[in-house]
């Protein structure tokens, strides 16, 4: 498809790029904005969940972009970064934005791979900040979870910044919402998982806990956590730390314990690849 130029910023096939900051806060009807080129190639790879309504780039993105862009098969739109600075309302550096398309959402159960097979899902529980809800998803994306939950109090994962800050993680990571209210308990053995509550008051240190064959790693926000009802219940793990200090920001929490039960049911190499002998040769 060939990329129409526009120099105007009311033209009105830009309105799903206007006021960016501002739309961000109050939700975009089925839309979301992803910007720069390692978001954009990947909502063009296989593994994308997610159509392309529009892709908006500055002049000299495109033919370094134009085969990616390609495989979208969406409407390319050319205009100068004044222009998409004024449309976005704030300097727009990298040149490349697009609009995907929501659809519709998924059930709970449908990213989750139906026992008796192997399954890591991470439950996201009340998670409020943008950046640790990106930075999960990025963690999730890296370790091999087959999925991602959130709860109703979740942020959205598609917020602009919660998707940069997931490097584009949140575009290709299978991920659903519960239903307001529901038991993350009763969700877990509906989907035949394991919960594994994290918290500093754990009851199994991480490190010497077994790791179940279908798990659901449960983290809450920093500060309250899991509600004590939901700990009470459920398996509880803790990451052994220094005395006087039990505090660990809530996505380097979830590195650690993803890691941890990736690597032990075999869903990452926890060896080192062998080195390269004196006379290997790198053509790289």
């Amino acid at each position: 498809m060939m990329p129409v130029a526009i120099d105007d910023p009311a033209d009105p096939r830009l309105a799903p790029y206007a006021s960016m900051r501002e739309r961000d806060l109050v939700g975009r009807q089925g839309r979301f904005i992803v910007e720069g080129e390692v978001t954009l190639r990947l909502m063009a790879s296989p593994g994308a969940r997610f159509r392309t309504e529009s892709v908006l780039l500055a002049p000299e993105r495109w033919p370094g972009l134009a085969e990616v862009v390609g495989r979208l098969g969406a409407p390319v739109y050319l205009a100068g970064r004044p222009v998409m600075s004024a449309v976005a309302g704030f300097p727009i550096h990298r040149g490349v934005l697009a609009v995907g398309l929501t659809g519709a959402a998924p059930e709970p159960a449908a990213p989750v791979p139906p026992a008796p097979a192997p399954a890591l899902v991470l439950g996201l529980a009340g998670l409020t900040n943008h950046d640790n809800v990106g930075a999960c998803f990025r963690n999730a994306a890296a370790f091999g979870a087959d999925a991602v939950l959130l709860d109703a109090a979740c942020c959205d994962p598609l917020y602009r910044k919660a998707i940069r800050v997931s490097a584009g993680a949140a575009l290709i990571t299978p991920f659903a919402r519960l239903p307001e209210g529901a038991d993350w308990l009763a969700v877990a053995e509906a989907l035949a998982l394991e919960p594994l509550a994290l918290s500093p008051s754990g009851r199994e240190t991480l490190d010497a806990a077994e790791a179940p064959a279908r798990a659901l790693l449960l983290l809450g926000t920093e500060g309250p956590g899991l509600p004590a009802r939901l700990m009470a219940r459920a398996r509880t793990l803790r990451i052994p730390m220094a005395p006087g200090f039990d505090s660990l920001n809530v996505a380097t929490a979830g590195a650690l314990a993803l890691h941890r039960l990736a690597g032990a049911t075999g869903r990452i190499a926890l060896h080192p690849a062998p080195v390269p002998g004196p006379d290997a040769r790198e053509d790289c």
